[in-house]
C-alpha cells in the first residue's frame, strides 16, 4: 500500500539477563567481518559458527550502511533500539483511495478514521540498549561499527547462557536455548512463564539458526565484505531449558501453517455491528467454501507499512479490512486471521480478493533501509511453498504476486490502487527461498524475457521516499525503469490509465507507470545494441540490458495476440462474467473495459486462464451468497500490473 506507518510504542527487553563486567569500550577496529565475529566469539566464549549463523538469520551479515530495520534492528547482529522504530500512527490500509475490498456491488470501505490500539508496548526492541551494558560500548557505536556490533550480539548470546545457569561451551549444539531467547519472543522475567506462541516463536528461531548452521552459507555482504560459514551436516542440538508454556488463550484454533515456523491465532472478527448513522454495517472479511466454491490462484505479498503491533490490533477490528497472515520482522513469527477458505479484503480488487490469500510483511515501502529479515524472508517463504502446495498454486510471478500487480478493477479505480511492496522487495531471493530460482528458461530464445537485475548491484535512483522530490538512499532494486526510446534521457513509458490527464511517469517510489519487476515476463519487440523493448500497456517500452551486466534472462512460455480480423482488443481489470451468465435475482456486474487496448501485431505473455467468476457477498449470512460463472479469460502481463483478455478475443501461442 502507499505510504503511511503504524505507531508502535516499546518496552524492556531482556532486563533480567545477568550482567557481566563489560570487556570495555576498546574493542580494536577488525581489517574484515570474519575476523569480528572470530575476535568477538573468542572474547565471549560464545561458538563462532554459532555467532555467525544468528547473525545470517538476521541480516545476512550485511550492515545496510547503519540504517535501521523495521524492527529497530542495527547492524549485523540486528541489536535493537526502540527508538528507531517509533513513527507517527496512520491506519494500515486507510492511505490513498483504494478500497481493500473492491467490490463495486457493495459501498467503498472507508477506514480511514482508525487507528491502531498500541497501549501495550512490545517487550523485544531493547538489545541494543542491553548489549551496551554489558560490553561497555556506546550505543552509537553498536548502531554504526559492524564490529563492535558484533560484540554486543556476542555479549548478548554470553548473557542468555549465563542466565540459562549453562557454562560457555565450545560445542554449538549446547547453545540452543541462549539463541532461542535472542530476539526477545521469550518474557525476560523468570516470574512470568513463557506462552505457548511465545515458546513456538523462540524454538523456531532456533531451529532455523541450526539448519543455517548446517547447510553452512558463505556471500558478499552489501558492503563488499566476503564471509563464510562452514556447514556442520551432523549437528543436532539439545533443545536447551526452554521455560515451560504458560496458558495460551488461542491454543484451541490451529492455524494453517508448515511445520518449521512459528505460527498463532489471532482471528479477525466476522460480526455485523452498528455505523454511526444508525445502520448496521459487518466485517470484516467473506465466508465461502474455498476451494471448493472457487480456486485460489494468488498468493499476494503486502507489506503492512508499519509495526506488527499495530497491524494486528487493526486487523481485529470488524470495522477495519482483514487479511490472511501477518509475519512479524524480528523473527519470522506470523499470525493467522481470516481462514483460507475465506475472502479476505486485502487487495483492491474483489475478483483477485476471492481467488488469492493475502500476506501482509511488518515493513515500510518508502523506506528502503527499514529492510526485512532474513528471518521473515525464510518464514515467509515456507508459508507460501505451504500455500502453493495445498492449493495447486504454480511457484511463478503469474501466480505469487505484489499487491502492485494487482490491477484496478475498473477504470476509476487505477489511480488509487497501493504500490507495496514496491522496487525494494528482494523477489529474486524470495524465489531462491522458495526453491524456484527465476533464472533462464532452458527453452528460452529471444522472444520473451524474464526481469532479474542483479538487486545487490542494481540501483536505480527513486524519488518521493519522504514525501518530497529529494533522492531516495541509493539501495539495491528487483525492478528496472522503461523508457520509450534506447535511450536513457529519453521520456518513461505513460500510463494512460495511472494518468489519465495525459501526465508523465516519474521515478516516484509509488510510481508504477513504467516500471516491470523481477521475475515479470514480457514479450520482446525489438532490441538494439544494449537495450531491450518489450510490449507494455500497448506500445513499446525499453530498458538497459548490456550482455555484461544484464537486466533480464531468456524466457518461455505462453502468448496472446488479438484474433486475425481484429485490430484491438479491449483489457479488463477483472475477469467477470458475461450478462447471460446471472441467474435470475442477481445484479449483472459491469465488465468494464480498462483504458487501454491491445492492438494487432503485440504480443503479451499470460497466466493462468481463468473462468470469469462473479461471487456475491453482500450479506453477513453466507447462506445468500451466490458464485456466477461466464465464459473464459486469459490473465497477461499488460505493464507492470497484471490485466485479463477475453479468451474469445486473442489466439494464444506456445507454452503449456
Amino acid at each position: 500500500m502507499r505510504r503511511c506507518a503504524v505507531a508502535v510504542a516499546a518496552g524492556s527487553l531482556l532486563t533480567a539477563l545477568v550482567s557481566a563486567a563489560p570487556p570495555g569500550p576498546d574493542v580494536p577496529p577488525d581489517r574484515t567481518l570474519q575476523a569480528a565475529f572470530r575476535a568477538a566469539a573468542r572474547q565471549h566464549g560464545v561458538p563462532e559458527q554459532v555467532l555467525l549463523g544468528v547473525s545470517y538469520l538476521q541480516t545476512r551479515w550485511d550492515q545496510h550502511a547503519g540504517a535501521p530495520s523495521v524492527s529497530g534492528g542495527y547492524g549485523p547482529l540486528h541489536l535493537t533500539d526502540v527508538r528507531s522504530a517509533l513513527a507517527t500512527p496512520a491506519p494500515h490500509h486507510g492511505h490513498g483511495s483504494e478500497d481493500p475490498r473492491g467490490d463495486t456491488a457493495r459501498p467503498a470501505r472507508t477506514v480511514a478514521g482508525l487507528a491502531p490500539d498500541v497501549r501495550t508496548p512490545p517487550e523485544r526492541l531493547r538489545t541494543l540498549e542491553r548489549a551496551a551494558r554489558l560490553t561497555g560500548i556506546a550505543p552509537g557505536r553498536l548502531r554504526t561499527d559492524p564490529a563492535a556490533n558484533v560484540h554486543g550480539g556476542a555479549a548478548l548470546l554470553a548473557a542468555a547462557q549465563r542466565e540459562l545457569g549453562q557454562p560457555p561451551s565450545p560445542d554449538p549444539a549446547r547453545w540452543y536455548g541462549a539463541v532461542a531467547r535472542y530476539t526477545g519472543s521469550l518474557p525476560a522475567s523468570p516470574g512470568r512463564p513463557a506462552g505457548a506462541g511465545e515458546v513456538r516463536a523462540a524454538t523456531a528461531f532456533a531451529d532455523e539458526v541450526y539448519a543455517v548452521l548446517r547447510k553452512g552459507a558463505r556471500r558478499t555482504t552489501d558492503s563488499g565484505q566476503r564471509v563464510e560459514l562452514p556447514p556442520a551436516p551432523g549437528l543436532r542440538p539439545g533443545r536447551g531449558r526452554l521455560r515451560a508454556p504458560g496458558p495460551d488463550a488461542r491454543a484451541a484454533a490451529s492455524p494453517e501453517c508448515p511445520r518449521g515456523i512459528s505460527c498463532a491465532w489471532v482471528p479477525a472478527p466476522y460480526e455485523e455491528y452498528r455505523t454511526p448513522d444508525g445502520g448496521t454495517d459487518y466485517g470484516n472479511h467473506d465466508k465461502a467454501d474455498r476451494p471448493r466454491s472457487q480456486r485460489i490462484e494468488y498468493i499476494v505479498i503486502h507489506d503492512v507499512e508499519g509495526y506488527w503491533e499495530g497491524a494486528l490490533s487493526l486487523v481485529q477490528d470488524p470495522r477495519y479490512v482483514s487479511w490472511h497472515y501477518t509475519l512479524r520482522s524480528s523473527d519470522g513469527h506470523v499470525a493467522q486471521h481470516v481462514p483460507t477458505k475465506d475472502v479476505a479484503w486485502h487487495a483492491g480488487n474483489w475478483f483477485v480478493n476471492t481467488k488469492s490469500v493475502g500476506l501482509e510483511h511488518e515493513g515500510f515501502l518508502t523506506a528502503p533501509d527499514a529492510w526485512y529479515t532474513e528471518a521473515m524472508y525464510r518464514a515467509s517463504a515456507r508459508l507460501v511453498r505451504y500455500l502453493a502446495g495445498r492449493y495447486g498454486i504454480p511457484l511463478d510471478r503469474q501466480h505469487i504476486i505484489g499487491h502492485d500487480n494487482v490491477p484496478g478493477g475498473t477504470a476509476a479505480h487505477i489511480p488509487g490502487m497501493h504500490t507495496d511492496p514496491g522496487p525494494y522487495w528482494d523477489w529474486s531471493h524470495y524465489f531462491d527461498l522458495l526453491g524456484a530460482p527465476l533464472g533462464p528458461a532452458p527453452e528460452g530464445g529471444a522472444g520473451q524475457v524474464t526481469i532479474r537485475p542483479d538487486y545487490n548491484t542494481h540501483r536505480p535512483g527513486y524519488t518521493r521516499c519522504d514525501g518530497t522530490a529529494s533522492p531516495c538512499p541509493p539501495h539495491g532494486s528487483g525492478a528496472v525503469r522503461l523508457h520509450t526510446a534506447p535511450d536513457a534521457r529519453a521520456p518513461l513509458v505513460r500510463d494512460a490509465g495511472l494518468r489519465p490527464d495525459g501526465g508523465e511517469s516519474t521515478t516516484g517510489v509509488n510510481d508504477t507507470g513504467a516500471r516491470a519487476s523481477t521475475g515479470q515476463r514480457y514479450a520482446v519487440a525489438e532490441r538494439r545494441g544494449d537495450w531491450t523493448a518489450v510490449w507494455y500497456l500497448g506500445g513499446k517500452a525499453w530498458f538497459h540490458d548490456p550482455a555484461d551486466r544484464p537486466t533480464a534472462v531468456p524466457a518461455a512460455g505462453r502468448t496472446v495476440t488479438p484474433r486475425p480480423g481484429l485490430a484491438s482488443v479491449p483489457v479488463y481489470g477483472r475477469a467477470y462474467p458475461e450478462a447471460g451468465a446471472y441467474p435470475e435475482g442477481v445484479p449483472v456486474q459491469d465488465v468494464s473495459p480498462l483504458p487501454y487496448r491491445l492492438p494487432a501485431g503485440q504480443r503479451y505473455t499470460a497466466g493462468p486462464r481463468t473462468p470469469g467468476e462473479y461471487y456475491r457477498a453482500t450479506t453477513f449470512d453466507p447462506a445468500g451468497h451466490v458464485l456466477v460463472r461466464g465464459e473464459a479469460y486469459w490473465q497477461i502481463q499488460f505493464g507492470h500490473r497484471t490485466a485479463f483478455v477475453r479468451a474469445a478475443d486473442v489466439r494464444a501461442t506456445g507454452g503449456r
